[in-house]
Formats: structure tokens, C-alpha cells, sequence
């Protein structure tokens, strides 16, 4: 908001009683304390020089002031959502983040395994419900992003209409282009196959204890196999409908129903084979194959003779137990489908579709193929057309063949849906799931950002003493007795997952770097396994999740080629034993500088660019976030997504100038402190940061818990259980999320149960003494055990020393936590609020973080917010943060134009305070800004006292 005169007004965000009006703003001062400095300290601030105002050649049609992300399922509705609107409204928040709510996989909690994207889930709401929504949002001049799931569908419990065509046709199903799956696969069984993991057991044990059976509904058969039920291919029905059937023919075989079968059996020999390629050939099958089944299910209907055939046949297959002979004729049919039935543990090796990350249930999809992208976003497109939504997230856009073409075509769409929204300067507002590293920058996609995880490292960086790192990692060394840097954790869980779970991924890429060495003659003795190991070594040394070298650029941009060449000289330098020669080769063919490749091979070669991509991200995602994150315990609040544990806080300086860079390049992309994804919610890291103050005390005081929690250990294989690396993760989990309330009994035990159920999922994430392929019992009953006894009540002692440290910690917790509020809503950037974190939420990772919310509670504090001093004397019930949290909001929609587009400045600071705030200020591009006094202070004379929040 400009003055009248034309220059600009400053000043701080005015935090006033919940009775006051809404302050009036233009330019904001976030004041921002840490280390545990007392409110009453003085600071003063100078104005440091202007930084950069925020440019764009493109703006989104749309920018929210601030989401609040909603996790829909069974449980949360959309008549749920419909009923808290107001209450987001009444909050400050302008647009609703929904999860994914296309119809999912039955009892999906979280959306992410679509089953089928051109429905609404029914589990959430129909088209009425969904609409009522809709309308109570606009009614509030509110709105919603949608989550878009474009890397992959959910197959389990046959919920997918797509894969179960795919299932009963092979490669000449109308579906078999939509998923990546590989027909011509290195182990020759599974031509024109696709592997199904999906046994609990070896195939042949599966099949002759009657766990798989066959069944006949309404003209078509179909295996069971517990919740999955698996569709026979129509051309191989004749094995079925010939079993013993020379007698049903001498009975009926001149007869009207006899006529008929013979005449289906010979629909079904003349069937197109399902190797059946051509748009004609695969358009008869779907075709006839229908009819087939329409005719049967008629025949049988109205002739006994010909079911009673059928059921006796079915019985014949199914076999009898003991009789291992008698499954023959069933393991042949089985053996004729376009799938092969696995053990669930084959997967690793031998799978030949693309998956999300290493979940069998996730398969991917090929959304590089135009009919691909247009049917699954047709549904979202005319939600868009119908103005129901204002802005789009894309969930793993890593996982996409090339992510910035699909976003340039979903831009492209857009306009063409919306050509009144969304014209040659406006565009719909997209943000991306994209992890970055803490030097890499997004590419020049269009859209408006990420969602937020580089902004939570930096911001959560923050509040941890970058003085104190040596102090940390003594106290981390001498209790766990690990001295290894972070990054020799992530290159030994990135090899892991390669060796693990990701084996045939990275056998199909180096089986395609062997047809590239055999074109050369100076590559051409370079063996398999030689390749094999190559290949491993410089996908677990890449230093970002992936690059985005692709078919419409003749170069590989500087960034890429700067993480290529880092990862095939840190590959070499780790085997020295090695040929060079084979890593120069690679390098080579990742940087497009492979000349011998000719111009017949250059598609095969984009191809094999592309699928090691696809590769190198989901081995990232599951080596470090999902294992690595899980084992090096130093300061756990840095083990986040998109962190990098070994970097010991964020200065400052480096924070003021990221953040100012954001302004410019990136105003819109979202501002997130928790998600549905991160391993701890703000207020936990809030409260763990801490430590890093008081890191002597922390050394100490965790070495006595260990000494008074010796009696709860045990000896597993000659070793003191659990490992002191696990019991120092215990013991700042405790000291993150111990609740601020005393507990009642049931209370107690619950939260026991939530850190045994967290602790016991670290555990199997970390893949040290167990994991989720391969649990160990008698580790797990420990960990339960120790748990147990350290949280127990009648462990005295470690309550009562516990009790002190943590009591101090949750305060200066409480400071961290509004600190880090203020940035966030203060700061380039919209603001995201996970739900229910607008109060106190000392959750963990999933699934602990997708408990139910009691809106019903923030409701009621809402609308009896109290007197705000009272609220900083007791913050024990959450209010003060909801008091910090509205109020800003609230300063922030009166001043949407200004934060949206308005410089960002940091303030220096002079006087005693300086170590312990940090000050910015948010200005709009006029000639002239002035203090929120009036008058623009002298240099070295007094701010308003510094506050915690």
C-alpha cells in the first residue's frame, strides 16, 4: 500500500490483541530471536543496503496468501473440509492444499496410488459433496490447489481399471503404452510379460496350498489371490472350457447351447494373439474379446448343462490339496497370461516395470506419451474449466522422463482450458515436489516454485549455533562412537539400495551401456560386471537427485554437467584399482560427447539418458531420505528432506541473501516449516535446535540417561541392545516431542506406543539390525522393551532428570518455533501450513503426522484467543502460537500486493541484542520508505525491544 505521497511505508508487523483491527501494513519488519536470549534485551537496526526487486516476465493468474494443506481420506472428507472453511477464513488463509483426492487404491490415507484419475474418490465424496465444497470456499473468496500425482498409479487390490487391462491383454492392451513397462525384458520368460510380485511365498508353495484359485463370474474368469483378483486372458478360456468337455459334447454337442459353445471356443482360437501391435489388430481384440465374454455369460445363463461344465471344470483346476500333481493343469493356464506370478522378494532382481521409488504397488507411468498426459489430466482439466480450482502441485516430478516438457504442456492446456485466466503474461499457478541441494537452483520451468523444502532447511538452519558444531560432534562421538561424515552414510545407503532393492533397474542400465560400449572398438572389452559397477559407483556418488538432460537441447546445461562430472570423478577417486577408462566412458555418454554414436542410435541414446535419470532420483530418495537420514543421529532436527546433515546451520548473511534471491526469482513458490512428508514437524525441530545451545549440558546429560537406562538393554548376538547410535536418536525424540501438559495414564501410553511405533520404523528405515525386507524379531522386541522401561513412570531417576533439561528445551523451543513463524509468513515466498500445525504439533514422521485433527479445539481457541501477554506467560495450550499465526496472517492478506511482489531487505543490526536477532523488511518498489515511527532512525539509535516472535 502506498502513501499518499508516493514513497512507501515500513514498519513491524504489529501483533495486536485479537479484539484490535486487522494492522494496517505495507512493508513489514520480521524480528527474529534465537539462542535463548531474554525478550527485554535491546537491539537496534540500520537499514543495510536495497537488494532486489522481484521481476517477472510471466505472473500466475492466481497467488495465494497462504495454504493450509489437507490430507483427505477416509476419515477427513469433503464434507469435513466443508465444515472448517470458515475457520480457515477467520485463520488467514486464502486456498486450501489438498491432497491427491482422485479415486485411490480402497483405504488409501494419504492419495498417492490414483487407481483411476478421471473420478473423484468415493471414499472422500461424490461430485455433490466435492461441489458443496467448492462453493463454501468461493463463498469465503477462498480457493484450492490441487495435487497431481503424474509419475505413477496404484495397482494393488485390482483397484486399477488400466493395469487390470493391461493384465488380461499384454502388450496389445489399449492401456500397455500408458505404463513403463519393459515387454522385451532381459529374462527371455518374461517376453511380452509383465513380472507381478505380488506372492507371500515361492509361486509353486503359493499354488499348491489353493491360494491362488480360479473363478468364474458372468462370462469371465479371473484368479484369486487373496485381495487381488487377477483376469485370465479370453484367448486362453479354450484351456478351461476343454477340460473333459468330449462328454458334455456327446450330450449337447447338436443342441442350440452346444452349437454356441463350439462356436465361442472357435471365436477364442481366432482371437488376435496378444502380441498384437498394430491400432486394428488391438481394436479387434478389445473388441472381440468382449463379445466373447457377452456370449458366454449369455450361454451359461441359460444353459445348466454348460455352467455345471464350467464349474466342474474350475473345480478340476483348482486342485486338491496334498495332490501336487493335480495343480498342473491351473499352473499351465496361469503360465499362459501376460503376467507372471512372483514371490513378492523376486521384485528387486527381475521386475520389469518402472515403479515409484522400489513400492511394487506404484507402477509408473510413461507420461512423456501424449495420450498418456491427455488422459489422465482430462478429469483435472475440466475441474480447471469449471473454475473449481486455482492452482496445481506436482507430486514427484522427478520421476518424468522430462519433467520440463510435461510442465511446458500443462502450461499449454491450461491456456487452452482457460484461455480467459491464463493468457501470453498469465499463467496457472504451479508448483513442483522438487528436492533441491543446498547450491542447486530450480530449472527455468514454468512455474512458481517448489513446495517449499529448501525454504525449511534454510529456515531451520537458522536456529542452529554454527558455533557450537564441534562441541555437537564430540558429544555425538563420544556416546555413539561413529566418526564417518554424513556423505560416506549417504554413498554407503545409496550402494545399498542398488544392491537391495533396485538391483534390476540397474541391470537394465548397464545392459544398455553394453550395447553402447560394443558400437566402439576402444570400449568393446569392457565387461558386463565391469559396466554393472561402473554404473553403481557414479549413481551413488551423484550429488543431486537427478539432471534433466534431455532431447530439446543440444547441450547439457552447465549445472548438469557440473553434478555429472562431480559424480564420475568422486566414483574414480573411491576406486582407484578401477580402469578410468570405464568411468571416462560414462562420463562420455551422460555429457553427449559419445561421437561414435551414430545417427540411427541417437534415440536409443536419449532413451538410456532418460531412463538413468529416472534411476538416479528414486536411489537418491530412498539411499538418503529413507535410510541415510535414519543412521546419522548428530543433530537430528538437520535430518530433513532436502537437508544435508553435515552443513551445521545457516548464517544469517546466507539467508538474507537466499532469501532476496527468492524474491526475484522465485516471489510464489510456497513457504513450508512441516508436510505430510517431513520426518519432524517444526515444533519438534524447533525445540531439538536447541540443543546445539546447550550442547555441554546435552553431552552430559545424555550419558547419564544412558547410565540410569542400562538396566533395559539386552545382549543380541554377543552385542549391548539397542546400539547407542539409536539410543542417542531416542533421546532427542523425547526431548522433542515430550508433551507440554502433564499426562494422564492413558496419555502415557499412548505416547509410548507413538515413540515405539516411530522407533521401531526408524529402525527398519536405518537397515542396520532390521528392515523392511528382512525384520528381525528379536531386535524389535528390544527396541520395545527399552522403550518401555526408559518412558515407564516408574523410572524415576530418568524422570526426574530428564524433566529439568526438557522443561528448558520446550521454552526456547517456544521462542524458536514463533521465530521461524514470522519468517515464514514474513518472507518472500506463500506461506503453507500443514494441517493442525497452527497450534503446537510435536508430531513425527508418517504416519504419526496423519493423526486427526481437532478442529473442534482450534476452533474454540480461536474464538477466545485471550490477552496476549497471558498467552506468552502460559504457551503450554498452543494459543500463542495461533495468536502469532492468525495475526500475521491477517497482516499479510490486508497487504497481499505487497508480499507478493515487494522487495525484500534485511535490516542490519547494532546493539548487545545483535547476535540474537535478525531482522528484514518487506517494501514495495516506490522512491521513498519510512519507518513505521515516521521518521527514519538514526544510525545506532534504539528499535522497539526485541521479541520472540
Amino acid at each position: 500500500m502506498s502513501s499518499a505521497d508516493g514513497g512507501c511505508c515500513g514498519g513491524l508487523i504489529s501483533i495486536a490483541p485479537p479484539h484490535a483491527a486487522t494492522p494496517m501494513v505495507s512493508a513489514t519488519t520480521a524480528e527474529v530471536s534465537r539462542r535463548g536470549t531474554s525478550p527485554r534485551q535491546q537491539a537496534t537496526y540500520r537499514m543495510a543496503p536495497r537488494l532486489v526487486d522481484q521481476t517477472s516476465a510471466m505472473s500466475p493468474a492466481v497467488v495465494p496468501a497462504a495454504t493450509y494443506r489437507l490430507q483427505f481420506n477416509t476419515s477427513f472428507t469433503f464434507d469435513d473440509a466443508t465444515a472448517i472453511v470458515d475457520y480457515l477464513d477467520r485463520l488467514g488463509i486464502s486456498h486450501c492444499y489438498a491432497s491427491s483426492y482422485f479415486r485411490a487404491v480402497p483405504g488409501s490415507t494419504h492419495g498417492y496410488d490414483v487407481a483411476d484419475p478421471t473420478q473423484l474418490n468415493p471414499e472422500i465424496g461424490d461430485r455433490e459433496s466435492y461441489d458443496r465444497w467448492v462453493r463454501t470456499l468461493r463463498g469465503h473468496h477462498m480457493g484450492h490447489i490441487i495435487d497431481l500425482v503424474p509419475n505413477h498409479m496404484g495397482i494393488a487390490q485390482s483397484a486399477n481399471p488400466w493395469w487390470q487391462d493391461v493384465l488380461e491383454n499384454g502388450p496389445s492392451s489399449q492401456y500397455a503404452s500408458f505404463f513403463d513397462i519393459d515387454w522385451h525384458p532381459l529374462k527371455v520368460e518374461l517376453e511380452n510379460k509383465v513380472l507381478l510380485p505380488i506372492l507371500g511365498d515361492s509361486y509353486g508353495a503359493v499354488l499348491e496350498r489353493q491360494e491362488i484359485t480360479l473363478h468364474y463370474v458372468n462370462g469371465a474368469f479371473n484368479a484369486h489371490y487373496f485381495g487381488s483378483v487377477l483376469p485370465i486372458a479370453p484367448g486362453t478360456y479354450d484351456r478351461i472350457l476343454e477340460v473333459d468337455a468330449d462328454a458334455l459334447l456327446a450330450e449337447i454337442g447338436e443342441r442350440d447351447d452346444g452349437l454356441e459353445l463350439l462356436s465361442i471356443l472357435t471365436a477364442i482360437r481366432h482371437l488376435p494373439g496378444r502380441e498384437a501391435q498394430t491400432p486394428q489388430a488391438r481394436a479387434e481384440r478389445n473388441r472381440e474379446k468382449e463379445v466373447i465374454k457377452r456370449r458366454l455369460a449369455r450361454l451359461t445363463a441359460d444353459s445348466p448343462a454348460v455352467l455345471s461344465h464350467i464349474e466342474r471344470a474350475v473345480k478340476t483346476l483348482n486342485g486338491e490339496r496334498n495332490h501336487p500333481r493335480s495343480f498342473d493343469r491351473l499352473d499351465d493356464l496361469l503360465s499362459a497370461q501376460p503376467y507372471r506370478l512372483a514371490y513378492w522378494r523376486v521384485a528387486a532382481e527381475e521386475i520389469n516395470y518402472r515403479r515409484f521409488f522400489d513400492i511394487n504397488e506404484l507402477a509408473a507411468l510413461r507420461m512423456e506419451d501424449p495420450q498418456v498426459f491427455e488422459r489422465t489430466h482430462a478429469f483435472a482439466f475440466e475441474l480447471l474449466r469449471e473454475g473449481c480450482i486455482d492452482g496445481i502441485r506436482i507430486d514427484h516430478v522427478d520421476g518424468l522422463y522430462d519433467p520440463g516438457d510435461y510442465l511446458d504442456r500443462l502450461q499449454a492446456r491450461a491456456r487452452d482450458v482457460r484461455p480467459d485466466l491464463f493468457s501470453h503474461d498469465r499463467r496457472l499457478y504451479l508448483v513442483v515436489e522438487k528436492i533441491l541441494g543446498l547450491d542447486e537452483r530450480l530449472p527455468s520451468w514454468p512455474v512458481e516454485g517448489t513446495t517449499g523444502y529448501e525454504f525449511l532447511v534454510r529456515v531451520n538452519g537458522l536456529f542452529v549455533d554454527g558455533r557450537s558444531e564441534r562441541a555437537v560432534n564430540e558429544a555425538f562421538e563420544r556416546f555413539t562412537r561413529l566418526r564417518a561424515p554424513f556423505r560416506e552414510f549417504a554413498y554407503r545407503s545409496k550402494q545399498l539400495i542398488l544392491r537391495m532393492s533396485m538391483a534390476s533397474e540397474l541391470q537394465v542400465l548397464a545392459h544398455g551401456l553394453n550395447r553402447f560400449s560394443e558400437r566402439n572398438r576402444h570400449s568393446r572389452d569392457f565387461t558386463l560386471n565391469l559396466l554393472v559397477y561402473a554404473m553403481r559407483e557414479i549413481i551413488a556418488s551423484f550429488p543431486v537427485y537427478r539432471t534433466y538432460v534431455n532431447g530439446r537441447e543440444p547441450d547439457v546445461s552447465a549445472h548438469d554437467r557440473r553434478y555429472i562430472e562431480y559424480a564420475v570423478s568422486e566414483a574414480k577417486r573411491r576406486n582407484p584399482r578401477h580402469p578410468s577408462v570405464v568411468f571416462d566412458f560414462v562420463r562420455g555418454l551422460l555429457l553427449k560427447k559419445a561421437d561414435y554414436i551414430p545417427e540411427e542410435a541417437r534415440e536409443e541414446h536419449l532413451k538410456f539418458l532418460s531412463k538413468f535419470q529416472q534411476v538416479t532420483s528414486p536411489v537418491t530418495a530412498k539411499g538418503i531420505e529413507d535410510t541415510a537420514l535414519y543412521i546419522y543421529n548428530r543433530l537430528v532436527s538437520l535430518n530433513e528432506v532436502g537437508g544435508e546433515p553435515d552443513k551445521f546451520g545457516v548464517t544469517a548473511e546466507a539467508l538474507h541473501a537466499w532469501l532476496a534471491e527468492r524474491a526475484r526469482r522465485w516471489p510464489h513458490a510456497l513457504s513450508a516449516s512441516s508436510t505430510h512428508d517431513t520426518k519432524r514437524s517444526e515444533d519438534v525441530r524447533a525445540r531439538i535446535n536447541a540443543l546445539s545451545e546447550i550442547a555441554g549440558e546435552w553431552r552430559q546429560a545424555a550419558g547419564r540417561w544412558a547410565r540410569i537406562n542400562r538396566k533395559a538393554r539386552l545382549i543380541l548376538d554377543g552385542e549391548s541392545y539397542p546400539s547407542r547410535n539409536e539410543e542417542y536418536l531416542l533421546y532427542q525424540t523425547i526431548v522433542g516431542t515430550w508433551p507440554v501438559q502433564p499426562m494422564s495414564g492413558e496419555q502415557e501410553r499412548e505416547y509410548c506406543q507413538r515413540i515405539t511405533d516411530y522407533m521401531l520404523k526408524t529402525m527398519r528405515e536405518a537397515k542396520v539390525f532390521t528392515s523392511w525386507l528382512n525384520p528381525s524379531e528379536p531386535h524389535e522386541q528390544a527396541m520395545t522393551r527399552f522403550v518401555e522401561m526408559v518412558l515407564s513412570p516408574a523410572n524415576a531417576a530418568f524422570r526426574r532428570d530428564f524433566g529439568e533439561l526438557a522443561s528448558r528445551v520446550a521454552r526456547y523451543g517456544v521462542y524458536n518455533s514463533l521465530a521461524q513463524l514470522a519468517i515464514k509468513i514474513g518472507a518472500p515466498g506463500v506461506p503453507d501450513f500443514y494441517q493442525g500445525t497452527e497450534l503446537w504439533d510435536f508430531s513425527l514422521v508418517d504416519p504419526d503426522n496423519r493423526r486427526p485433527v481437532d478442529y473442534e479445539k482450534r476452533r474454540r481457541l480461536l474464538e477466545n484467543l485471550g490477552d496476549p501477554a497471558e498467552l506468552l506467560e502460559h504457551p503450554e495450550d498452543g494459543r500463542l502460537k495461533l495468536f502469532a499465526t492468525t495475526t500475521m496472517l491477517k497482516a499479510r492478506r490486508a497487504a497481499h500486493d505487497l508480499f507478493r511482489c515487494g522487495r525484500y531487505e534485511p535490516l542490519a543490526i547494532d546493539g548487545s541484542a545483535r547476535e540474537h536477532v535478525r531482522t528484514f523488511a518487506r517494501a514495495s518498489t516506490r522512491s521513498r520508505r519510512l519507518p513505521a515511527s515516521g521518521g527514519r532512525p538514526r544510525a545506532g539509535g534504539r528499535a522497539s525491544s526485541a521479541r520472540r516472535a
